[in-house]
């Protein structure tokens, strides 16, 4: 797939920092309970930590007591491309960036008591907060 935001690995590897870089382009994974967004609880925007598109909606950020910020949908369901990942021995769904094809976490069907049914988990290393202005 082609993307809005086109760059070579040499040039994401220069603009994000190691961790990032791992999850954002190399689909890595945080450690559970150590993401700076976790807790976030401000109302505001959160978007992709390699090209600032944005993702998510501070309102649809849910508790899922998984360990990541989990969120039951995006901003847009054009703003994120869903892909079939069957590493590790099982079937998930990845999340990226539509904009740019950065890695930001998976998607699964159990986010219960939620408007959608969905917990899109996602790493905060590959995402921005910004806080609305009050």
């Amino acid at each position: 797939m082609s993307y809005s935001v086109d760059k070579t690995e040499d040039e994401w590897r220069r603009e994000l920092g190691d961790e990032q870089y791992a999850v954002l382009r190399q689909a890595a994974t945080e450690r559970a309970w150590t993401g700076e967004l976790l807790d976030e609880k401000r109302s505001g925007l959160y978007t992709c930590g390699a090209c600032d598109a944005e993702l998510f909606k501070s309102g649809t950020k849910f508790d899922s007591g998984c360990g990541w910020p989990s969120f039951y949908e995006s901003i847009r369901p054009e703003a994120v491309e869903l892909i079939e990942d069957s590493s590790l021995g099982m079937v998930r769904t990845e999340v990226r960036c539509a904009n740019c094809g950065s890695h930001l976490g998976h998607v699964f069907p159990d986010g219960f008591g939620t408007p959608t049914g969905d917990r899109y988990c996602m790493n905060s290393i590959a995402m921005n907060f910004t806080p609305d202005e009050s």
